[in-house]
């Protein structure tokens, strides 16, 4: 017989939501929801999140993109890089990396400044002047963070904060 919790993809070192560390396990979801290389949006209260069955395993995040919240469920899961549907950022899962920095550019978790993207056939994109580009411009692109998960008698369960 196989442990489902070896499925799990282990959690990157200081990714752990602020309050799941310690917090009860909670039923979400049942494993056979959640096929390989598919992603499901779970919603507990005010708190949507995001189970992911990637090539690394089973994670879950909240279901924000890391930049400017949109719903990375609405997004593509291609190996272990769940992709934005507003930006066109792209997160590595597995280990919480930019692979693509959204189009808008802005800062990344640790302060570095990125251009607006252009693509490669166009003009650079200008530096913004408006105030909505400024704040697009200030905006942090911040690590995923990240739940404990573990699976008992088929179901997906997660530490939630209270």
């Amino acid at each position: 017989m196989t442990d489902s919790n070896a499925l799990l993809m282990p959690i990157p070192d200081g990714l752990v939501a602020t309050g799941a560390a310690t917090a009860d396990f909670e039923p979400l979801a049942d494993l056979a929801d959640l096929p390989s290389g598919r992603m499901l949006r779970v919603t507990r209260g005010d708190l949507d999140l995001l189970l992911v069955n990637s090539e690394s395993g089973i994670c879950v995040i909240d279901d924000r993109c890391p930049h400017m919240a949109a719903p990375l469920s609405l997004g593509m899961l291609d190996g272990c890089v769940v992709a934005c549907p507003l930006h066109r950022g792209r997160f590595d899962v597995s280990d919480s990396s930019i692979v693509q920095f959204p189009t808008t550019g802005g800062l990344d978790a640790d302060g570095g400044y990125h251009a607006p993207w252009t693509p490669s056939d166009s003009a650079p994109k200008a530096e913004p002047t408006d105030l909505k580009a400024m704040a697009r411009a200030a905006t942090r692109v911040r690590r995923l963070r990240y739940y404990p998960v573990r699976i008992e008698g088929g179901k997906i369960e997660v530490r939630l904060p209270r």
